[in-house]
C-alpha cells in the first residue's frame, strides 16, 4: 500500500495548491539626498526613488506578486496613495502585510523571483543583504528568494536614468477553494 500526498494531512486540513502571481512597479528618481531603498535595504551612494512610501520598487513588485498569487487586491487597495497614514511607510512592511494576509487564509509563500531594471546603481553588492531581509519578511529561506538586475540598454525612460522598475513572480501554497 502506498501513501498519497494527502494521507499525511490532518483530516481537517484543506487540500493545497500552488498558485503564482506577477508583480510590477516603477518609480522615477527623486532628489539625490533621498535614500534609495531596494528589497528593504538602504543602498548608499545613489539618490532614492519618488513615491508615497519609501518607493522600494523591489518590495512593491514582490508584494503585488504575492497579492496576485493569493487572489487578493493589489497594493493600492491595501496601501492607497491618498491615505496619509501610509506616507513614508517602509515597503518591507508592505511585503509583511501580504504575507500576513496569505497566512490568515491558510497559505504560505513558496518562493519569490524578482528582477530590477535600471542603468544604475550596481545591484550585485547588495543582493545578499536584500535576500536576507526579504527571506525574513517572507518567512522562507534565502535560497527561495531570487534577485537579479538588468539594464534597459539605454532605451526609454529607464535607459535615460529617469527611474527604476522591478518585476516579480511569487508562488504561494493556498487552500483549494
Amino acid at each position: 500500500m502506498t501513501a498519497s500526498s494527502t494521507d499525511c494531512l490532518p483530516a481537517s486540513a484543506a487540500p493545497l495548491e500552488v498558485r503564482c502571481g506577477l508583480g510590477y512597479d516603477i518609480h522615477r528618481f527623486a532628489a539625490e539626498d533621498c535614500p534609495l531603498w531596494l528589497g528593504g535595504v538602504c543602498v548608499a551612494g545613489h539618490g532614492g526613488l519618488d513615491g508615497h512610501s519609501d518607493a522600494d520598487v523591489l518590495c512593491h513588485a514582490i508584494a503585488d506578486a504575492l497579492f496576485g498569487a493569493a487572489g487578493l487586491p493589489d497594493i493600492g487597495y491595501w496601501f492607497p496613495p491618498h491615505d496619509d497614514s501610509c506616507a513614508g511607510i517602509a515597503s518591507i512592511l508592505i511585503v509583511g502585510k501580504a504575507v500576513e494576509l496569505i497566512r490568515e487564509r491558510g497559505g504560505s509563500v513558496v518562493n519569490v523571483d524578482a528582477s530590477l531594471i535600471a542603468e544604475a546603481p550596481k545591484i550585485r553588492p547588495h543582493v545578499d543583504a536584500m535576500k536576507a531581509v526579504l527571506a525574513e519578511a517572507l518567512g522562507i529561506s534565502r535560497n527561495r528568494v531570487g534577485i537579479k538586475a538588468t539594464t534597459n540598454e539605454s532605451l526609454g525612460a529607464l535607459g535615460r536614468r529617469e527611474g527604476m522598475a522591478a518585476l516579480a513572480v511569487a508562488a504561494v501554497r493556498m487552500p483549494v477553494e
